[in-house]
């Protein structure tokens, strides 16, 4: 397929309900920003990493650290939305959604998500998931499972325990990570798909992929600290968390 180039983009909104401004929000005197553009530029597939932001307060600090940042719209309803934007303007063969929240990613996963793409010409979209350890993340809402085919692909995402054991047969319970990596058309194509049912009802944007009937290849993450690098900063206990978690790993 010859060489394609895979850019890694990052969504940054202003506004957040429960940390309004947490783009900025140091961690450790470091904005959250700069540490999710940083250890993204640590992945080995990616030929560059931009932020996607509607706010001018974001897209100055971005440069102010030497990052790219391209303005988008105020008014997308979802990151995909404002991604499609951001990719419009960009040469890119395949696209990676990197979340803003998520200040410690490991590059290990950005690489994992995009090497499907590299090897296989049929899936346009891919996505990581990890064992579920702890008992008490069965039974939460905010953590998502997934349950794929035979072939890797996603059969669904919920909120809900997936599978329910009925049986008590062995079987590993999978949270999803939620890191998107997409073939440039694709991408531009989902974006203008309409919102559907499930999507709705379990307020999973992934979902539509699904239920428009496309497929979404899904990879086990072998990243070996997942607590830390999949963890998401949403309100000011999980700043202090972040941290916290930085001196733990003698990373501060």
């Amino acid at each position: 397929m010859g060489e394609q180039r895979v850019v890694g983009i990052i969504p940054a909104r202003y506004a957040s309900t429960r940390l309004p401004g947490k783009a900025l929000k140091p961690i450790l005197g470091k904005p959250m920003i700069q540490r999710v553009y940083e250890r993204s530029c640590e992945s080995a597939l990616l030929s560059s990493v931009c932020v996607a932001t509607d706010d001018e307060r974001i897209a100055r600090t971005v440069q102010s650290f030497g990052g790219a940042a391209v303005m988008t719209s105020p008014d997308h309803p979802s990151g995909t939305d404002r991604l499609a934007e951001a990719v419009r303007g960009l040469e890119a063969d395949i696209v990676v959604n990197i979340q803003g929240d998520q200040p410690f990613i490991d590059p290990l996963m950005i690489d994992e998500g995009v090497q499907p793409l590299l090897e296989d010409a049929s899936v346009e979209m891919a996505t990581l998931m990890h064992p579920i350890h702890r008992p008490e993340d069965l039974a939460d809402p905010s953590v998502v499972k997934v349950v794929t085919d035979l072939a890797g692909n996603a059969l669904y995402f919920s909120r809900s325990l997936l599978p329910y054991p009925r049986q008590a047969l062995p079987h590993q319970v999978y949270e999803h990570v939620g890191l998107y990596v997409y073939r440039r058309d694709f991408l531009l194509k989902l974006a203008q798909l309409p919102p559907t049912p499930y999507e709705q009802i379990e307020s999973l944007e992934q979902l539509r992929v699904l239920e428009h009937g496309y497929r979404i290849r899904v990879l086990e993450t072998h990243c070996a600290d997942n607590a830390f690098s999949g963890f998401s900063v949403d309100t000011p206990e999980d700043l202090a968390r972040a941290e916290a978690m930085l001196r733990e790993r003698g990373l501060a």
